[in-house]
């Protein structure tokens, strides 16, 4: 199988000098051996994505010395796979509407459990508020379109173990890298752990009729993906990502979580801070080689 890695940015914002880290570590890593890089546009958000952005990430990634084949993958041109992937868990009961909105959920969690962690990958962790007002079955017919849809964790968790034990493993990834805690190797995952510190997720979003979790996974899946370069603000979302592959039957890329370039202050870059973005330091005279040695590579 051919090594593959990828850089998949969103089109909402300049690249900086952290994307800049990405990118090129995905790409040494693909030359190194003789595997290939791609390039994939997020733009599910399309509120946010423009054009003039995707263009100068095009722009950018090629001043530093960067190049992909042609053509690029558009998560806005994959609308259908996306659904096709929400019916197929849906039908399975795997599913479930959600009506809360962010002031219901932070209202709801106020008290967590005892032990449980009030905040997971994607924020608050849901408490659950709709779970049991809805409980879809294959006989309840098509899922809603206009309604954001969670994955009722625990029910997946049950369908890929075979088991109600709270401690049966329910998956595993292999990280090259290292997570925020120094994590490497063989990283296994219990269905208590899922369940406490992650919980249900949102899978097609209102506005997108998907969400970042489900498109990473399928189009990481479509391009062959072989080894999943990224920061390590994603570390924990990755168990998400392990556990749609698996429902969707899917292969399990290996993982290399990477360390996030930062500000003097230590805070990490965000595409709002101008100042460190790639254009300007073009514009400023800088070279490719110049930006390689500002971040370490």
């Amino acid at each position: 199988m051919t090594f593959r890695t990828r850089f998949a940015p969103s089109p909402s914002g300049p690249l900086h000098l952290g994307h800049a880290y990405s990118a090129l570590l995905a790409h040494d890593l693909a030359v190194a051996e003789n595997g290939q890089f791609l390039l994939r546009i997020e733009d599910i958000d399309r509120a946010r994505s423009r054009s003039s952005w995707e263009d100068q990430i095009y722009r950018d990634l090629r001043w530093i010395g960067l190049n992909w084949p042609e053509p690029v993958m558009r998560q806005s041109e994959r609308l259908g796979v996306y659904t096709t992937a929400l019916d197929r868990l849906w039908a399975r009961g795997l599913l479930y509407p959600c009506t809360c909105n962010r002031k219901d959920i932070a209202s709801a969690a106020s008290a967590p459990q005892e032990g449980r962690p009030l905040h997971g990958p994607d924020g608050i962790i849901y408490p659950g508020t709709c779970r049991d007002k809805f409980r879809p079955s294959a006989a309840d017919g098509p899922r809603p379109k206009d309604i954001p849809l969670r994955l009722n964790m625990a029910a997946a968790c049950r369908v890929l173990s075979g088991s109600d034990d709270p401690g049966a493993q329910i998956g595993s990834f292999v990280e090259t890298g290292a997570g925020p805690n120094g994590e490497t190797g063989l990283i296994a995952f219990t269905m208590e752990e899922l369940t406490n510190t992650i919980g249900d997720v949102v899978l097609s979003r209102r506005d997108m009729g998907t969400s970042y979790h489900l498109s990473v996974v399928l189009d990481d899946a479509a391009q062959r993906i072989t080894h999943v370069v990224r920061g390590q603000d994603l570390f924990e979302a990755t168990r998400i990502h392990v556990v749609l592959q698996r429902l969707l039957g899917l292969r399990t890329p290996t993982y290399r979580h990477h360390r996030l370039i930062r500000d003097e202050a230590g805070k990490r870059l965000a595409k709002r801070d101008d100042a460190r973005a790639l254009s300007k330091y073009r514009a400023e005279g800088a070279t490719a080689e110049d930006i390689r040695a500002l971040i370490g590579l």
